[in-house]
């Protein structure tokens, strides 16, 4: 795909502002650590809350929402969609518990929360493990998208790819620290919005899908467009594992019990970043409303249109063809170099190579869009690659806004995960184990040369990695089991740091495991399910069986925080006892029964406004028209009940 002067012209003038707004704070960022990772804490919600949606935009999620639906239809989408439930309950729960700790970085909760040698040993460790290891991992993978976005619409090689998102990225974030992130993803929450409608208006009108008709009545997405997986295959048979799989494991284990980026039970990561930031607890509780309000129910449609499109304009290979292929491949001429090609592609000669690349592009049922993209490598090619395969359908002008918008969502994404990869480099290992005493000067300076190696490692990983599917299911497995400590160690005090060890060295060795040496006839749900009863179980039993942390810091943390709740019911009494009332001790106890209301109402707003809107694009209008009144009257509810934990 060629861009011209025109689409060019608004590529060039996206990156100018974005490096202008850079340098423009450069100087004011560089001032200090609090003001390059935090701006003064002085951030509003609304803008707090729009920079955590353009953050999550980022390049690799249309490009997973298209893998979702093209493979499990829309109602694939509750693998995510379930992590709702854990962002309304950090709004309502976590998010004044956060901006009252006055940390910097949410690692620093280790040593307010817990103490001793193993409090410190924790935070280390953990600024090593997130802010490198798995913050890196997760760069991979939008760098991946960005690769097969660049390779698709603009003909770069990955290696060009990486090399220019890069450079811009790592000028920017290294420049300008959290403000400029802020200020620049105003502007991107708004061009990538208008990318992603420009995106599916121009997919409905291609001749091929006929318009939102002729797609709703395309046997190509027959079995795809339900909002809730069905209990039943089209020939009959029992859907049991799907259902199981899509809805029912997110909406019970998954959303509570595994770390997710972006969506951390308890909140954490660059959501808290913005919660430190804000102006005040009501500031950091608007923030976090307006994401989860905007992640699910302002944005998915878009991408799942143009998703559901593209099953029109590069189908699946019939059954029929993809079985042939699958016998092709296990037949016993073709087999042992099957597994040696494996092993090594280049063991074998190329004409034998480029034969089971095709049967198995075939059997994934892709043989559309390697014929389409001939040039794309094999290792790249999977049901991720469609939704950039549809943005070469846009008219010059509007390619460039959307590949502007595209570009911005990589720079949003790529600049958050520096920076609050950075803070933890900094704040939580080179300052408090390298160098105590370290000047505001050097701590920028340390913050600036980590966001260049932590770019430079991210985008080197990237080239090894095949599709965004892949990626979240690893993630999501690496972090299962250790969602509800993060919930529960605000409200019970017995959790220490132990736990917290245990919990990450576990899941950790489960997903391991589950990856390179569980059966292949385990599904990912029941994976994901044992790697949550494994750890869950490893976590409480350390925690009862070694010491809590001291009274003085359990004490502290209380009065500083006043999370509630009956899990502090010992230390209360016991801080009575002793002649300190600390239950008081900032003006009453938090009211978390009600919190908890407001997020189960939230749930139901946000909820029915997402499934509510599909039902207005299905065309069904009575269940639309439920759905919106139960929006309506549950947001209704929620403006109460908020009113009234406000009041408190």
């Amino acid at each position: 795909m060629q861009l011209t002067a025109l689409d060019w012209t608004i590529v060039v003038a996206f990156f100018v502002v974005v490096l202008a707004v850079g340098l423009f704070v450069a100087r004011r960022a560089g001032s200090s650590s609090s003001e390059f990772f935090l701006s003064g804490r002085s951030m509003p919600w609304w803008l707090l809350g729009m920079s955590m949606v353009a953050t999550t935009f980022s390049t690799d999620t249309p490009n997973l929402v298209t893998d979702i639906v093209r493979q499990n239809g829309v109602a694939g989408n509750w693998v995510w969609w379930a992590f709702l439930l854990t962002g309304m309950l950090t709004v309502f729960v976590y998010a004044r518990l956060w901006r009252r700790s006055g940390v910097t970085t949410d690692l620093e909760f280790y040593e307010l929360r817990y103490s001793g040698k193993a409090a410190a040993f924790l935070r280390g460790f953990r600024a090593l493990y997130l802010g490198v290891f798995f913050n890196v991992c997760i760069m991979a993978t939008v760098s991946l998208a960005a690769i097969k976005i660049g390779g698709i619409l603009l003909g770069l090689s990955p290696v060009q790819t990486i090399l220019i998102a890069s450079v811009v990225t790592v000028v920017f974030s290294a420049a300008g620290g959290f403000r400029a992130v802020v200020l620049t993803d105003f502007v991107l929450f708004f061009l990538a919005m208008v990318g992603a409608l420009a995106a599916a208006v121009v997919a409905l009108g291609r001749p091929e899908v006929g318009g939102l008709q002729g797609l709703l009545d395309s046997s190509h997405v027959a079995g795809k467009l339900s909002l809730l997986p069905a209990l039943a295959k089209p020939d009959g048979s029992s859907n049991t594992d799907l259902v199981v799989s899509l809805l029912v494991v997110p909406l019970a284990v998954q959303w509570w019990s595994v770390w997710y980026p972006g969506s951390e039970p308890g909140g954490g990561g660059y959501v808290a970043q913005r919660m430190l930031s804000a102006r005040d607890e009501k500031h950091a509780v608007g923030a976090t409303l307006f994401f989860n309000v905007a992640h699910y129910a302002l944005r998915p449609w878009p991408w799942i249109i143009v998703a559901l499109c593209s099953l029109l304009i590069f189908p699946f290979d019939t059954e029929a063809d993809r079985q042939a292929a699958r016998v092709e491949l296990s037949g016993s001429d073709l087999q042992p170099l099957v597994e040696l090609w494996e092993d090594d592609p280049a063991a074998v000669d190329q004409e034998t190579r480029e034969r089971i690349e095709s049967l198995k592009t075939r059997e994934m049922g892709l043989t559309s869009i390697k014929a389409a993209f001939p040039q794309t490598d094999y290792s790249k090619i999977g049901h991720d690659l469609a939704y950039p395969a549809m943005l070469t359908f846009l008219p010059h002008g509007l390619l460039g806004l959307v590949v502007a918008s595209l570009i911005a969502a990589y720079i949003s994404t790529i600049s958050t995960h520096l920076n609050w990869g950075s803070s933890y480099v900094v704040n939580d290992f080179w300052k408090r184990f390298v160098n105590v005493g370290a000047s505001e000067r050097e701590q920028v300076w340390v913050a600036r040369w980590s966001t260049v190696l932590l770019m430079a490692v991210a985008g080197t990983l990237a080239l090894w990695l095949e599709n965004a599917l892949q990626a979240f299911q690893i993630l999501l497995l690496i972090g299962a089991g250790t969602g509800l400590l993060f919930i529960l160690r605000w409200f019970w005090w017995r959790i220490n740091p132990y736990s917290e060890i245990a919990a990450m060295v576990v899941s950790f060795g489960v997903a391991v495991f589950m990856q390179f040496g569980a059966p292949d006839s385990l599904a990912d749900w029941q994976k994901l399910v044992i790697g949550v009863g494994i750890t869950t179980t490893a976590w409480i039993t350390v925690t009862l069986f070694t010491p809590a942390a001291d009274r003085r810091t359990l004490r502290e943390f209380y009065k500083m925080t006043l999370p509630g709740g009956p899990g502090w019911r010992k230390v209360i009494d016991d801080a009575a006892r002793d002649g300190e009332s600390i239950a008081d001790a900032a003006g009453g106890r938090a009211n978390l029964p009600l919190g908890i209301l407001c997020m189960v109402a939230g749930c139901f707003a946000v909820y029915s406004a997402l499934l509510g809107t599909g039902c207005w694009i299905y065309g069904d209008y009575g269940p639309a028209l439920v759905l919106s009144l139960v929006a309506i009257v549950a947001a209704g509810l929620l403006v109460k009940l908020w009113a009234s934990v406000s009041a408190r």
